[in-house]
């Protein structure tokens, strides 16, 4: 029960990380406030949360919209308390080159990313410091680390949250407030399986083509993609006492393919 008394908000927590996470804080004695783009989807993970004797909220959330983060906020607030852990999960792709990548594509990726993660930060920061501190956790990848050529838009966000993550850390480290960069690997969710808006996908990019799921195994030297369980355990650490003494560092779960 490592989060007793705390208040968690995490955008994206109709997903399969953002819900895991939100799952597991909850056992960990957390009271969850579930956002997402899709708020039918954030409503499901909270009443699920509910019946099984947790306390959680759903709540709707375009991160890229300031007025929607201080409406969430407010009510995460209302409902469960000063919020006390911030989880930046919210995120876009579209698979394509750079002379294929729009303006309006990386205005979707760099919003959902990047933007949303400076938003959800400044909105969160005056509850943190009514809750007496926090800690926050953005969303990386391996795009975080070697971005490579594909969709231009979703490297330079990774890349900008090392930037963002070193800032709040060093901005807020007095208020007993850390940020941290959590990176994952080839991670088994609809992200990078099912054709999304917000991620769209074909056989040739979906890893429900079998050479595509080959291919980001191989390319993990434990030799298997993670699980959203694998990373909500890393952000549970990230989130507790245990990780008391860090901030402003990232922590890689990829199975090594970073390597």
């Amino acid at each position: 029960m490592k989060l007793v008394g705390r208040v968690a908000f995490v955008t994206g927590g109709g997903g399969a990380m953002g819900g895991a996470q939100c799952r597991l804080f909850a056992q960990e004695g957390a009271a969850v406030a579930v956002a997402d783009l899709f708020p039918e989807k954030a409503r499901t993970v909270a009443q699920e949360i509910v019946a099984a004797g947790g306390k959680a909220i759903g709540l709707g959330l375009d991160v890229r919209r300031a007025d929607q983060w201080a409406e969430a906020v407010a009510a995460a607030e209302s409902a469960l308390g000063p919020i006390g852990i911030l989880c930046n999960n919210a995120g876009a792709n579209v698979r394509v080159g750079f002379d294929e990548q729009t303006e309006e594509m990386w205005d979707l990726i760099v919003g959902s990313i990047l933007t949303g993660s400076f938003l959800g930060i400044k909105a969160v920061i005056p509850s943190m410091r009514r809750a007496g501190g926090g800690a926050i956790m953005n969303l990386g990848s391996l795009a975080s680390i070697r971005p490579g050529g594909g969709s231009p838009a979703y490297g330079a966000a990774k890349m900008g949250l090392v930037g963002l993550t070193r800032s709040a850390a060093m901005t807020y480290a007095k208020e007993n407030i850390r940020c941290v960069l959590i990176s994952p690997g080839h991670v088994d969710t609809p992200f990078i399986r099912q054709d999304n808006v917000y991620s769209p996908n074909s056989l040739a990019t979906s890893i429900d083509n079998p050479d595509n799921y080959e291919r980001r195994r191989l390319a993990t030297p434990l030799g298997r993609l993670q699980t959203p369980d694998d990373i909500a355990r890393a952000v549970l650490f990230a989130m507790s006492d245990d990780a008391a003494m860090i901030t402003g560092s990232m922590i890689t779960v990829d199975g090594g393919a970073h390597m």
